[in-house]
């Protein structure tokens, strides 16, 4: 057969290769949209959960076992306590030494008043030699900063009484007082003297009050005359 026979049968085979092509390209696109609007869907409805789970806040994240966490709570209860025990403590210092250093019947403040009133007096000047220095009672590490002094009750009034050191350029002597609590909440002298280390039977009395106490606070007819210091 010649090439201008078999043409026409060329032409035919060929419409119905494009025929056969276009019927089966023509769906792809429909299942195309159908895969993406479900993958789609899938990826809204996914987000939706993830939200809804971020929204609630009423889901605990703490997984650790409840013996972890108990054992937990113990220990953060024991360090407030602690915290706590330490903040009172601490309270309670700044109470007495702002007592110590302010209050003017603390035993610093009537020493220091003592020492002053006695470094003053003129006898205790001619028997020591000035300038007069005091101090405490020694520590075992030499220290002299201990005022020994104790404080008792009797017949519902307070007392307190002391001793301390002195010393000048030539003696020593040694300093005792006791005072009393009055109505008003401040001390009043009972005896302030100085005993003299070379002379200690010869005391110099800068006060001594007890018999005009005695008196005004005994029964009638109960008073007696005070003790001698030595």
């Amino acid at each position: 057969m010649s090439l201008l026979a078999l043409r026409p049968l060329l032409v035919k085979q060929r419409q119905l290769s494009l025929t056969l092509l276009r019927c089966s390209v023509s769906p792809l696109p429909s299942l195309n949209r159908r895969y993406a609007s479900g993958r789609a869907e899938k990826q809204s409805s996914s987000s939706r959960s993830l939200a809804a789970g971020g929204d609630r806040t009423d889901v605990s994240t703490d997984v650790r076992p409840i013996g972890e966490r108990v054992k937990e709570n113990t220990k953060t209860a024991s360090y407030m306590g602690v915290i706590l025990l330490g903040v009172g403590v601490t309270g309670i210092l700044f109470y007495v030494v702002f007592w110590e250093l302010f209050s003017s019947n603390s035993p610093n403040n009537i020493y220091s008043e003592a020492l002053e009133r006695v470094k003053e007096e003129a006898r205790v000047k001619d028997a020591l030699g000035a300038p007069i220095k005091g101090y405490g009672e020694e520590s075992r590490r030499g220290r002299r900063t201990h005022v020994a002094h104790t404080k008792y009750v009797k017949d519902g009034v307070e007392y307190i009484r002391m001793q301390f050191y002195i010393q000048g350029f030539r003696n020593r002597a040694t300093v005792h007082l006791e005072k009393r609590k009055t109505d008003s909440g401040s001390y009043d002298y009972r005896y302030l003297f100085v005993q003299l280390d070379h002379n200690p039977y010869n005391p110099i009395i800068l006060e001594d009050n007890r018999l005009q106490q005695d008196a005004m606070h005994s029964a009638p007819g109960g008073s007696t005359a005070p003790q001698p210091f030595l």
